[in-house]
C-alpha cells in the first residue's frame, strides 16, 4: 500500500521560509513517477505548484516562480520543497502526490496523479 507522509508545514511571516518534506513508502520502485506538490486554501480548488520528474526536471507554477525549490532524492523516495520569500497568499493546505505512468512528464492536472498524502497546512501571517 502506497503511503504518502508529508512534514514540514506550520505558520511564518511574511517574507520567511519553510521545508515541506514528502516520503513515499509502499511501492517496489517509484523509478520514473513524477512527484508534485499541490495547494487548497479554503473556498478555492486545489492547484498545482510544483513537480519534478524522475530525470530531476522540474516545473513550476507560475506564482511560486522563483521563490520555491522543489528536490528529490531518488534513493529514498523522498521529495523537498524548499519555500522562500513566503506572502500571505501561499497559506493553503499543500498536498503531495506521486504519478506513477508519468515516465518523462510532469503533469498538472490532478487526475494524472495516483496517489495523494494527507496534506500538511502553511498559514503565512502579514
Amino acid at each position: 500500500q502506497v503511503q504518502l507522509v508529508e512534514s514540514g508545514g506550520g505558520l511564518v511571516q511574511a517574507g520567511g521560509s519553510l521545508r515541506l518534506s514528502c516520503a513515499a513508502t509502499g511501492r517496489s520502485s517509484f523509478d520514473f513517477s513524477t512527484m508534485a506538490w499541490f495547494r487548497q486554501a479554503p473556498g478555492k480548488d486545489r492547484e498545482f505548484v510544483v513537480g519534478i520528474a524522475w530525470s530531476g526536471s522540474t516545473s513550476y507554477a507560475d506564482s511560486v516562480k522563483g521563490r520555491f525549490i522543489i528536490s528529490r532524492d531518488n534513493a529514498n523516495n523522498t521529495a523537498y520543497l524548499q519555500m522562500n520569500s513566503l506572502k500571505a497568499e501561499d497559506t493553503a493546505g499543500y498536498y503531495c502526490a506521486v504519478d506513477t505512468t508519468a515516465d518523462w512528464r510532469i503533469r498538472r492536472e490532478r487526475n494524472a496523479y495516483d496517489y495523494w498524502g494527507q496534506g500538511t497546512q502553511v498559514t503565512v501571517s502579514s
